[in-house]
């Protein structure tokens, strides 16, 4: 059997190295937990990225798959299945939209949509070709494709792999006086996330997304909602832009705990009147909408309709920011969130986030730092009352120095 450091050392020497991840090696999880090779327990407060809503190996996901991989598989959209149907009708019920265009990353999903807002724009609000500009906001996390990385104002994710394309105008998020500054006759949409959880849990004002949408619609652009982290459940509704009234999205892009845990699946969904713009041919993938990423995708929106799971990341959220805004802590210079997606910002002047995060990861739970200074929380949605408690515990624990 090897050990960490040789499982560690293996990766190393065969992979590229563009992550940095914490010293711990995984080889088990089941709900809320995860064991390393080692057979240490660890309480999972990052569910890969909101990923993992539903927990590690959820009995009813990991049936859909093992039943669907059984029967059919892979078909691409060359051909029909009869599994993809039931799948998106139930999405876009739960969404509340007319259309889905089934992807598989939600990087895809996000260059999908752009796609669709360009064509909407020279189709309909028929702006001269190749002149459509979409507003998308400064701090934002989008994925990470050429097009995407040519928009973010991150240097990390951005400098090294241009020349970039136009089209892209960055205005300072949660401000919809700038929004409404940089609009011109050819902007076509307005991108943005309901909150920038890369960005460090990162919250607008109250009214905000409504006021952008009410712009959106003043000046004849699509409002565009990239839901991929923030959606199905997480922020303590089915969807984060429901917290306001009046801020529904022309296009909404969904991803990550769509795909229960157990496989990529995202999705970009409009009413007919946007998304019925797109022609065979016009746009593709052959994984997109195959049966078994819609039997799981299915199967993840029926356990979060049924357990009852955007009320319980409601509930526990306001046990957890409740708990971590009482701990008595020098090093917390703020804590913000909705829901079970919860940043805790560290002073400018102490440890980084990542020491604390290895701090965590000795005292049983795993969490990743962003930005230097914020530690993110996002365990899945089926914690228990009684788990927040110890996790609590261990934060206060670990940033008592």
């Amino acid at each position: 059997m090897h050990s960490a450091e040789q499982f560690i050392a293996q990766v190393e020497r065969v992979s590229a190295r563009n992550y940095a991840p914490l010293p711990v090696v995984l080889a088990r999880g089941a709900g809320s937990w995860v064991w390393d090779t080692e057979g240490r327990r660890y309480l999972d407060c990052l569910s890969a990225y909101s990923s993992l809503s539903l927990g590690h190996c959820h009995p009813r996901i990991v049936a859909a798959l093992t039943e669907q991989a059984q029967r059919l598989t892979l078909t691409s959209r060359a051909f029909h299945n009869d599994r993809m149907g039931a799948f998106l009708e139930l999405l876009c019920e739960l969404c509340g939209l007319d259309m889905a265009l089934p992807m598989n990353t939600g990087a895809e999903a996000v260059e999908t949509a752009i796609k669709l807002a360009r064509k909407w724009g020279y189709e309909v609000k028929r702006v001269p070709k190749d002149t459509a500009e979409i507003v998308v906001c400064r701090n934002n996390f989008h994925g990470r494709t050429t097009t995407i990385v040519g928009f973010s104002s991150e240097p990390a994710y951005r400098d090294p792999f241009g020349p970039y394309g136009p089209g892209f105008t960055l205005v300072d998020f949660g401000d919809a006086a700038a929004l409404e500054a940089a609009v011109t006759p050819n902007t076509v949409a307005f991108l943005v996330e309901p909150i920038q959880a890369e960005a460090g849990i990162m919250q607008p004002p109250d009214g905000y997304l409504a006021a952008a949408r009410t712009i959106c619609q003043r000046h004849d652009m699509l409002f565009m909602l990239d839901e991929i982290q923030t959606g199905l459940a997480r922020t303590g509704r089915f969807l984060a832009h429901q917290h306001e009234a009046d801020a529904a999205p022309d296009v909404l892009i969904v991803g990550k705990a769509l795909g229960g845990g157990v496989y990529p699946v995202s999705a970009v969904l409009a009413n007919k009147d946007v998304l019925g713009l797109i022609n065979p041919s016009e746009h593709g993938s052959t994984f997109g909408g195959n049966p078994l990423a819609a039997a799981v995708g299915q199967a993840a929106l029926e356990t979060l309709r049924d357990e009852h799971l955007s009320e319980r990341a409601a509930e526990l959220g306001e046990q957890l920011l409740a708990g971590l805004r009482g701990l008595d802590c020098a090093a917390i210079n703020e804590v913000r969130g909705r829901g079970l997606l919860v940043g805790i910002e560290l002073h400018a002047d102490g440890p980084s986030a990542r020491t604390y995060c290895e701090r965590l990861l000795a005292l049983g739970v795993l969490t990743k730092d962003t930005h230097g200074r914020v530690i993110r929380l996002a365990p899945p949605l089926i914690i228990q009352a009684e788990e927040i408690e110890w996790l609590l515990e261990r934060v206060a624990m670990a940033l008592a120095d």
